[in-house]
């Protein structure tokens, strides 16, 4: 089993940045896929980036490309997600998922087994 704590959500205005992580227990994860995926109100679930097990392969959400960063740090069991110029449709709770596949990036909540609780991002304009 893997544990996912994700952490630093919060408020932020508009053009702003903040630094998601997600850290890891119960299984290192340096042979895990992951991912950040977020939810708004009223909305399914969508993918924002993902990266594969080796950090070879990431992928991004074509609205947070050129703006959000995925990366891992195995060292310290943790993923990262560096939001900047954050706008207000960013805004939702932000969950990272994890997954033991070791092929290419894995971009569908399905394909993920495990998931961290979630943690609020709110965009003022």
């Amino acid at each position: 089993q893997v544990q996912l704590v994700e952490s630093g959500g919060g408020l932020v205005q508009a053009g702003g940045s903040l630094r998601l992580s997600c850290v890891a227990s119960g299984r290192i994860i340096n042979t895990y896929a992951m991912g950040w995926f977020r939810q708004a109100p009223g909305k399914e679930r969508e993918v924002v980036a993902a990266i594969t097990w080796s950090g070879s392969g990431t992928y991004y959400g074509d609205s947070v490309k050129g703006r959000f960063t995925i990366s891992r740090d195995n060292a310290k069991n943790t993923v990262y997600l560096q939001m900047n110029s954050l706008k207000p449709e960013d805004t939702a709770v932000y969950y990272c998922a994890a997954d033991s596949w070791r092929g290419a990036v894995l971009r569908s909540p399905h394909q993920y087994d495990y998931w961290g609780q979630g943690t609020q991002v709110f965009v003022s304009s």
